[in-house]
């Protein structure tokens, strides 16, 4: 077991179509960030990598490359050996996904890996990557300790009523239940806000993916996304929530299958069935500026559905002190945020509301947390 006070950790943070990765020492009083940096628009001829040290200096700068995440790793691999003569100590996975076996962070076993394998039917598009790069992470620093932090472990917190399908038992006593996810960003939030953070809070994390959370006194009571990363509001290429049966008409007069039911709800709708293959919030914002009415009803329809999550969770809460935009649209446009906030001035958030805040998710600064906590209670478990 590595030296929890002296370990250098690397945060791997795998997204459906981006890798973001940090290094990390330990600081005087919180995880103290070395080296930065993303490959992002993976699978595209447009994508980027960069990587960059806390200071800003860049070590690798590339635009217009045909990443994969694998390519990236190799590139960070290299950068931490041969230029920084680093071996990080620790090696902290995002992992979407454990399904009902794996709820808690904890270190990455083959008995892990095998539970994982078995659970990738609960998030495809994420499940298949993520232990692919695990694999690779692990022939990269074989002498680092690996570990699982799982997206869904925020949200253990949800009451019965939340996470209860409603479905026969049965379902429900084979795992199939809410699990929620975004959890390591809503985490990083509950981190950074401290004794700020108020009773009642509604986290709303927006981007490639989006979900919303109510929050109370720190913990998840009710989130959007459900069973997998599909529901919830509409997302770049997801549907969120949709009548089921919508997908039974599909099905039926299109003869649709499983796989192809799948990359229907997952790769062809949302913002992209919408608007006729848009995904990214700029260019549908400027199309609907130019009177694009697809763009506009793609822009719409995300901000409206938000809104509604916003306005039941502030119910469900029995008020609204706090709501939290976060995630690269949740951060970055302000036209969603006030799209998303006209009209709720009566439970006190439209306008330039203080109960409206914009913070930048640190996820991988939550996964180091998580590593060295983790590496700590092994060592004064074990009394070495």
């Amino acid at each position: 077991m590595p030296d929890a006070a002296s370990a250098d950790i690397l945060a791997l943070n795998s997204g459906s179509s981006s890798l973001k990765f940090g290094l990390y020492k330990r600081g005087s009083s919180d995880e103290e960030l070395l080296l930065q940096g993303s490959a992002q628009g993976i699978g595209r001829d447009s994508g980027t990598i960069e990587i960059r040290t806390a200071s800003g200096e860049q070590l690798v700068a590339q635009a217009h490359v045909l990443e994969s995440q694998q390519h990236a790793l190799a590139k960070l691999a290299d950068v931490l050996s041969q230029q920084m003569r680093i071996a990080p100590g620790c090696v902290g996975h995002r992992i979407v996904h454990g399904g009902p076996h794996l709820r808690e962070h904890q270190p990455i076993t083959p008995a892990v890996m095998a539970t994982l394998e078995a659970a990738t039917y609960f998030a495809p598009l994420h499940i298949p990557q993520e232990l692919a790069l695990v694999k690779q992470a692990q022939a990269s620093f074989p002498e680092a300790l690996h570990v699982a932090c799982f997206d869904t472990a925020f949200h253990r917190t949800l009451p019965e009523v939340a996470a209860h399908l409603p479905l026969p038992r049965r379902y429900f006593e084979q795992g199939v239940i809410r699990y929620g996810f975004h959890g390591l960003s809503y985490e990083s939030l509950v981190h950074r806000l401290g004794n700020e953070l108020p009773r009642r809070a509604v986290f709303a994390h927006l981007g490639n993916g989006c979900s919303l959370a109510a929050v109370m006194d720190g913990k998840s009571i009710d989130t959007s996304m459900g069973l997998t990363p599909t529901g919830g509001v509409p997302m770049s290429t997801r549907t969120g929530d949709i009548d089921p049966g919508v997908l039974l008409w599909v099905m039926r007069a299109e003869k649709l299958g499983i796989e192809g039911l799948d990359d229907l709800v997952n790769r062809q709708s949302g913002l992209a069935g919408l608007s006729g293959g848009e995904t990214d919030m700029r260019a549908l914002l400027a199309r609907a500026a130019n009177k694009d009415n697809a763009a506009e009803l793609a822009v719409a329809a995300l901000c409206t559905a938000v809104r509604k999550y916003i306005g039941a969770y502030t119910t469900l809460l029995g008020g609204i002190d706090l709501l939290v935009f976060t995630g690269g649209i949740g951060e970055h446009s302000q036209e969603v945020r006030e799209r998303i906030c006209q009209g709720l001035e009566f439970i006190g958030v439209g306008g330039d509301s203080k109960k409206v805040k914009v913070m930048v998710s640190d996820e991988e600064g939550q996964i180091a947390r998580h590593c060295r906590a983790l590496m700590a209670r092994s060592v004064a478990s074990t009394g070495s």
